[in-house]
């Protein structure tokens, strides 16, 4: 009988955890602790395949990334990265270490329980890392806006001229003066932080939009922003994050990938619905949302989207432009209907997940 070994991996910085179990055991026939060296795991892994005809190991995914994962694969075993989530967890267990842990790894791995996450390329990793600076950055200037309002409210300064960050609003800001010397240099570090972000955003954004030029984004690039809302970067951050969108066989998983399905509770004849669930990729969520609200107008003769949809074939152009219109009427609908427009703008994300799906797997009929 083949002899089949299932390891599982509690990873941190310094240590890794390891636990053996066979088929059939009830209890694991390893445990110890090994080095997070890759001498250290190229010894781990030829020790086990000189034991067992097959050696499945699994880790959960975190901060040390999927280098682990590389250099298993590249030693000859079978990796799997773990969603944490999916570990089963028992309420009455108020014990945790490191080898307790990959006990649960490997009796989740035998047991099929366990799901395993997508693990991107190096390029692609490379590629994500840094459009999720740029969303970093993104997320910075916001707060460093904020804190320069929030300083001009305390000294009851107020632009009452129109929106704020337009270029009468940053007019405004130059014309400023203080009578306090400090508070003058209090407001110019403010402003210098502004600007500092501002052309750091820019100066990504632009590298970005070269990448995106790349033939092996391209295509892609292009059939995602035939979508109103859909930018560039939005764009580039879908085709990372997913890789490859045939891992999810339905619209409906890929909208559950992204938490925009109701969370449920129901029991007996009841049927209760809540919030969204929020699990999986958050970033990804924020987008979708964001382009969402994109959908309250809809003008199918725009300059930007007979543009965009010019590049592609027919058959996405039709696609995206039937698309539009729906998510426009399911807003409108929505309101109507006295539902919150944050309630209406996810509704309409969760539907333009599932164009979004549909138009990268080739289902657009």
């Amino acid at each position: 009988m083949e002899s089949i070994a299932h390891v599982g991996m509690d990873v941190d910085k310094e240590k890794i955890a390891v636990a053996v179990v066979k088929d059939y055991e009830s209890e694991p026939r390893v445990q110890r602790v090994i080095g997070n060296r890759p001498d250290a795991i190229k010894t781990l892994v030829e020790e086990l395949s000189a034991g067992y005809d097959q050696v499945t190991m699994c880790y959960e995914a975190g901060a040390c990334g999927f280098e682990l994962y590389r250099r298993i694969t590249d030693f000859g075993a079978l990796c799997i990265v773990i969603a944490p989530a999916s570990l089963p967890k028992k309420a009455n267990d108020r014990v945790k270490t490191d080898r307790r842990d990959a006990v649960k790894l490997a009796m989740g791995l035998r047991s099929g329980e366990l799901s395993p996450v997508y693990v991107p390329t190096r390029e692609d990793e490379a590629l994500r890392d840094y459009l999720r600076a740029y969303e970093d950055i993104k997320a910075e200037l916001k707060r460093a806006k904020q804190r320069l309002v929030h300083f001009l409210l305390r000294h009851e300064i107020r632009y009452e001229e129109g929106k704020n960050w337009s270029a009468k609003y940053w007019k405004w800001l130059r014309s400023l003066t203080f009578d306090s010397p400090m508070m003058g240099l209090a407001f110019e570090e403010y402003v210098g932080q502004i600007t500092r972000l501002e052309e750091t955003r820019k100066r990504i954004a632009q590298r970005l939009e070269a990448v995106a030029a790349d033939e092996r984004y391209e295509t892609k690039v292009k059939t995602l922003r035939a979508f109103k809302g859909i930018g560039t970067l939005t764009a580039l951050s879908f085709i990372v994050e997913i890789g490859d969108f045939r891992r999810f066989a339905r619209a409906e998983q890929f909208m559950a990938f992204l938490g925009l399905v109701p969370s449920e509770h129901s029991s007996g004849g009841r049927r209760r619905l809540g919030s969204i669930t929020k699990t999986g990729n958050g970033l990804l969520r924020t987008l979708l949302v964001e382009a969402a609200w994109h959908a309250r107008y809809y003008k199918v003769h725009g300059k930007t989207l007979l543009k965009d949809r010019a590049v592609v074939s027919p058959e996405i152009a039709t696609y995206a432009d039937r698309a539009g219109k729906r998510l426009n009427r399911k807003y409108w609908r929505l309101l109507h209907a006295k539902r919150p427009p944050q309630v209406a703008a996810t509704a309409v994300a969760r539907e333009l997940a599932g164009f979004i799906w549909g138009a990268m797997v080739g289902q657009t009929v």
